[in-house]
């Protein structure tokens, strides 16, 4: 009895609360091994090896790195590409730690500072024909930059990195019982594995983006996440598919609802099953609505690349289905009734599910009346007296661009002016993030989830002949000055 209370008390004090932690929780503090750093260092490079993560190692620095691993399981759309940085520090003589940085870097230089281009010159040479050191190459300063700089992170072109405290306990919650040699050392997560899958991957073989920070608190089994969108915009479907990802990498079956016509539902079931070829492609993009003369933003480039990433994560065994909700042949409060009723239907069909749905702002609402029609009663609204849990997060973002349908505001037009539009947002950094407050606020809003600055994305049927990545036209839109983006 003495042994076996001595090894319980040596795993509490390794692993600390780490078990009261979910997967999808951001860490409020970091994980402290009960170890020297040389004792914790090989079950560290034993846990990325067991993992499958191929790394290699600066000998006797105590640092490794990983090979790049394309987000959304090598999606041909994705465009973004990740690594570790796994570096050991010793806390004290006696205890130790990992800080992890996730370093991120874009093919399309998406993530490059404004005014970061370098001209390198027609010999590939740094600083031209006429540098001193004509041994520097581009790929040696490149690796240079792929260090993160400062303890949290660092720009560098197309390049980011930022600390991961979520995989740090990840690695925590694995290591630390072994270190303990506790007989019961907890198992891998099991993520949601799709009901027709053969097997499930591991939680590490699918790249799903940097953590979102407070996601955890949300998704979980039979919860109802309304997303009120600003349609049009990149930002916004990539944070469902990243949600999406991370959510069943943690174990939790994920249902995302879009606010497209009902009719589209077959398609979109046998897109999510296809191959992702030119004719499943074709299939998907032959409903008028990704034809419509009036494209609002809901059958953007963005929205048919997350349909590509949710596809993706099927493909790969995960448990991700989509429905849609819209009636688009129905008018005002009857539009509301019928989408919250498709809506309902859904959640109670899969209780043990987590839905996530995108809408216009809205129709996210949980308060009753608009400024037009004191009387309307949102589908968010319905939804919250229907359902037992249900959250409402209206969008927040930095300043950018939106491609949106709205009325002229000088009256000129008798008709939709669809286009890109300037957004008005406000800087709360580049992580998303949900935040939710204590009470709604006067739109019936929990909280909101936050995007950055969001980017204009144009509509899908400018590249669906072939599907995403194989548009026709490089040329970028331009903005439309004087014409402000609205609700939807």
């Amino acid at each position: 009895m003495m042994r076996l209370a001595t090894v319980l008390a040596c795993v509490f004090m390794v692993t600390g609360c780490a078990a009261h932690r979910g997967e999808l929780d951001y860490p409020d503090r970091e994980a402290v091994y009960d170890r020297p750093l040389a004792e914790m260092w090989p079950e560290v490079r034993g846990f990325f090896t067991r993992n499958e993560l191929s790394f290699r190692e600066d000998k006797g620095s105590m640092v490794l790195e990983t090979e790049w691993r394309q987000e959304f399981g090598g999606s041909r759309i994705s465009g973004f590409f990740h690594r570790y940085m796994v570096v050991g520090r010793r806390e004290t003589p006696t205890s130790s730690k990992l800080q992890i940085f996730r370093i991120t870097k874009s093919v399309n230089k998406t993530l490059s500072p404004p005014g970061n281009q370098i001209d390198w010159g027609v010999n590939r040479n740094m600083g031209g024909p006429n540098q001193e050191d004509k041994g520097q190459s581009v790929e040696d300063f490149e690796d240079r930059l792929a260090f993160p700089r400062g303890e949290n992170g660092f720009f560098a072109e197309s390049g980011q990195g930022q600390r991961d405290m979520v995989m740090e306990w990840r690695v925590f919650r694995e290591v630390a019982p072994l270190l303990a040699n506790a007989e019961n050392a907890p198992q891998p997560v099991r993520v949601a594995k799709a009901p027709d899958a053969k097997e499930a991957p591991s939680q590490f073989a699918v790249e799903c983006g940097l953590p979102i920070i407070g996601l955890g608190k949300q998704a979980k089994p039979g919860a109802v996440l309304l997303l009120g969108e600003l349609h049009g915009t990149q930002e916004v479907p990539r944070f469902v598919a990243q949600a999406s990802c991370q959510a069943t990498v943690a174990g939790i079956p994920v249902t995302v609802g879009l606010e497209l016509p009902l009719e589209n539902q077959g398609r979109v079931d046998a897109f999510l099953e296809s191959q992702g070829g030119e004719e499943d492609w074709l299939k998907l993009m032959e409903a008028p609505f990704w034809r419509s003369p009036y494209p609002d933003g809901r059958g953007s480039a963005a929205m048919a690349n997350m349909l590509e990433h949710l596809r993706q994560l099927r493909a790969q065994g995960l448990d991700v289905d989509v429905f849609v909700f819209d009636h688009p042949k129905a008018n005002g409060q009857q539009r509301e009734d019928a989408m919250a009723g498709t809506v309902a239907f859904q959640v109670e069909s899969s209780p043990r599910r987590f839905h996530m749905v995108l809408s216009g702002n809205i129709h996210a609402r949980t308060k009753q009346g608009l400024p037009w029609d004191k009387k309307h009663r949102p589908m968010g609204l319905l939804l919250k007296q229907r359902l037992d849990s249900v959250v409402s997060l209206d969008m927040a973002y930095d300043t950018g661009t939106t491609w949106i349908c709205s009325v002229d505001s000088k009256g000129v037009r008798d008709r939709l002016d669809c286009g890109v539009r300037e957004a008005k947002g406000k800087d709360n950094g580049e992580r998303y993030f949900v935040h939710t407050w204590d009470s709604t606020n006067a739109e019936g809003y929990h909280g909101v989830f936050y995007v950055g600055a969001v980017n204009a994305s144009a509509p899908a049927i400018r590249l669906g002949e072939q599907g995403p990545g194989k548009e026709g036209s490089k040329s970028p839109f331009a903005r439309e000055e004087g014409k402000l983006a609205s609700s939807h």
